[in-house]
């Protein structure tokens, strides 16, 4: 099916040979330029199906990718390799676990029974889980994955201060525990990639030799580890094509690394740099107002979007609004919402785009209020609902028995005599011995062992049993059927349909709607685990007619008719802790947020912010964000101001460095004992040294040191430098 291109889409479709970053800008058809750069490449028998690779970030734009090839060139498209990275490593672990000794049937762990594996390995090793959470334990291995380094290899210099440097023998235990149960997480589908590859020469020629032409989708997201997997797979042919703007890198905090992209002709010999920079998705305001913020930023490649031809060349100017609270903030948006709804735009068509979940609250009591129907996406997802991932455990039992987090999740669920003693035994013993939980209940339910007590052993053999009976359903039955009678067999409907929580009927539901999944779309229970297993937070957006909120994370890929933007205030956004843990990186991260926010609109765009917003149940005074100062007159319009602001165009704030000279004197000063302390000066601490003050409340000041970062303190602790 022929497929029309501009001149600079055609240029990234034609340049098929050796390294190319396609920089393309936010809605100038990167999908588009891929898909058709596929189709050119097969259909001018450049290369087979098979031995093109092509990866994206979300399972949703690889099946929009390869929907669009289908129709393209048919049923070939099914023979491109093309999915998420994680979907790709898992398919070459698949076929090559044995090498680095898991069956082929391992399974992969949530980020849920990660923390549970954490919190078990902590405990047993005798550390303090409230002083040293295992969620932070877990974000510290993550980021040794996500950087490509397993246990062995992590050097002096790649050691975390955490835990006085003791997270890296956590992560070997980790890893050993994970090998024990034949288990992965989500980060080991490349690390353990790479360890194949590097490892198995053999195995990394083959996967060299069959991809002659690999395509990237959304390569500023890429962390270490897909960046080194990528070159690895690229080295025989040398033809990469990433396409990715460097204006929207966001993911920082998960891994990515933006100098992937803004390094990219130093990385790769020759390399041709094509820009994509006409937008078919916003209007011209929309464009300008995004073009003048994210122009502030240094780290940048550079390009300018401009309206492509045929569209509207102006539309709405950007509106921005200023509330007394939060709460007006949210009937405001009621009000923006219900004008566009009766002017033919569908709910689904809008979204609410915050910086932080806690700003859903507001939105979600003024929406109830006025019956405007909604959906929080990334908040509690279906998949990770309690009475969902209960279910999921017990289909994990079967499929893997060794699956030691599924069983400890459902062997006392609902209650069978099966306490915390007894499951804390057998887990020391698997512990002990190196073996699976199910492996050491077993054995400790034989005529011959006598370390459960004879009522605690009488409900472990009931349960085996039981689990047997489960394993021949799973076996002889279609998935759903099979999940129905293993929970009906096991009590847990039944334990539902008797409790008194007000949830019951909600959870009953949901477990019904599960198993309509099960009927619907997988005919096998693996194919199923698998799919849950890499998912992403997007992939469950439903397509009823119902307004998105959602974090300016997770509207990433998105586009929407109107945005409202909300709680564009400093410290919210940008936000304070970007600000204090990685100062201008995190400021220039949080004005590529405000990018991505302002083009996910099509026509309208709503900037609001409060003067007043409740925090931890205090009201807390906001200053306007920075990013309105950046915002171009000409193309916004100024709809109200609450009271308390004349306007924001006298506020001109600064990250200012301990090392900066002092900034301009300001009127707020400390009241009482140290006249003088104004926010900017620099002053000195017996204790922490010199600092610059940031904020003053009362007696109170909050001080940036040079050494002891941001601390809060008496005014009467300091002296003026």
């Amino acid at each position: 099916m022929p497929i029309s291109l501009n001149a600079e889409q055609q240029q990234a479709v034609d340049q098929t040979e050796g390294a190319v970053l396609v920089l393309s800008g936010a809605g100038t058809g990167k999908t588009r330029v891929l898909t058709a750069r596929l189709a050119h490449i097969i259909g001018s028998g450049l290369a087979r199906p098979w031995e093109c690779l092509a990866v994206t970030f979300t399972n949703r734009a690889a099946s929009e990718m390869e929907e669009r090839l289908a129709n393209m060139i048919g049923e070939d498209a099914r023979q491109v390799w093309l999915g998420t990275f994680h979907r790709i490593g898992l398919r070459i672990l698949r076929r090559f676990a044995s090498e680095l000794g898991y069956a082929q049937n391992f399974v992969i762990l949530g980020e849920d029974d990660q923390t549970r594996l954490i919190k078990q390995i902590m405990l047993s090793e005798g550390y303090d889980i409230k002083k040293y959470t295992p969620e932070a334990v877990l974000a510290a291995i993550q980021s040794w994955k996500d950087k490509g380094i397993t246990p062995d290899k992590v050097l002096t210099g790649d050691r975390t201060d955490f835990m006085s440097g003791r997270v890296l023998g956590i992560y070997r235990m980790y890893q050993d525990r994970l090998k024990s149960m034949n288990a992965m997480d989500f980060g080991d589908l490349l690390l353990l990639c790479l360890e194949l590859f590097t490892e198995n020469p053999e195995i990394l020629a083959k996967y060299q030799n069959q991809f002659r032409y690999i395509m990237v989708d959304e390569y500023q997201d890429t962390n270490t580890a897909q960046y080194l997997w990528l070159r690895l797979l690229a080295q025989k042919w040398g033809n990469l094509c990433c396409v990715g703007d460097d204006d929207q890198s966001i993911y920082s905090w998960r891994g990515a690394q933006i100098d992937n992209i803004l390094k990219f002709d130093h990385d790769f010999k020759d390399a041709k740099i094509i820009r994509l920079e006409s937008n078919y998705r916003s209007t011209a305001h929309i464009l300008a107002a995004a073009s003048s913020i994210i122009r502030h930023n240094e780290g940048r490649l550079g390009k300018e979007l401009r309206v492509a031809p045929n569209r509207d060349p102006d539309g709405e100017k950007v509106k921005v609004k200023g509330l007394y609270s939060g709460r007006e903030e949210a009937l405001a948006a009621v009000d923006s919402l219900e004008n566009a709804y009766r002017h033919g735009t569908p709910y689904k068509q809008m979204a609410i785009l915050v910086r932080t979940t806690a700003q859903t609250r507001e939105f979600e009591e003024a929406f109830i209020t006025n019956a405007i129907p909604y959906q929080v996406i990334g908040g509690a997802k279906f998949y990770e609902r309690e009475e969902i991932r209960d279910a999921i455990a017990y289909l994990r039992t079967v499929a893997l028995p060794s699956d030691d987090m599924a069983i400890m999740r459902i062997i006392n669920k609902p209650r069978r005599g099966i306490g915390d003693t007894t499951i804390d035994l057998v887990r020391q013993k698997a512990l002990k011995e190196n073996i699976s939980f199910f492996t050491a209940l077993k054995d400790l339910t034989r005529p011959d062992s006598f370390e459960l007590k004879p009522a605690a052993k009488k409900a472990a053999a009931a349960f085996l049993q039981s689990h047997a009976l489960w394993t021949e359903y799973a076996e002889k039955l279609p998935p759903f059927e099979a999940l129905k009678n293993i929970l009906d067999n096991a009590g847990y409907i039944a334990m539902w349909q008797e409790s008194t929580d007000i949830k019951a009927e909600s959870k009953l539901e949901n477990l019904t709607e599960l198993l309509s999944v099960l009927k619907q779309r997988f005919d096998s229970i693996p194919a199923f685990l698998e799919h849950i297993a890499l998912i992403s937070d997007t992939d469950e957006i439903v397509g009823d007619d119902k307004v998105s909120i959602m974090t300016l994370h997770s509207a990433k890929g998105l586009e929407f008719d109107t945005v409202i933007l909300a709680g564009w205030e400093e410290g919210l956004f940008p936000h304070q802790r970007a600000l204090d843990e990685t100062g201008d990186f995190g400021l220039e991260e949080e004005r590529r947020l405000a990018y991505v926010g302002i083009t996910r609109a099509r026509k309208n765009v709503y900037i609001t912010y409060a003067a007043n917003r409740m925090v931890f149940g205090q009201w807390q005074t906001g200053i306007p964000s920075r990013f309105l100062e950046e915002l171009p007159a000409a193309d916004i319009e100024i709809l109200g101001l609450p009271a308390s602001f004349k306007s924001y165009s006298n506020y001109t704030p600064k990250i200012y460095k301990p090392t900066d000279p002092p900034p301009p004197p300001r009127k707020q000063e400390a009241k009482g004992s140290k006249s003088g302390l104004r926010v900017g000066i620099r002053v000195k601490h017996a204790l922490f040294g010199y600092g610059v003050i940031m904020k003053i409340d009362g007696e109170k000041l909050t001080v940036l040191f040079e050494n002891g970062g941001k601390k809060n303190i008496l005014a009467s602790f300091v002296t003026t430098a």
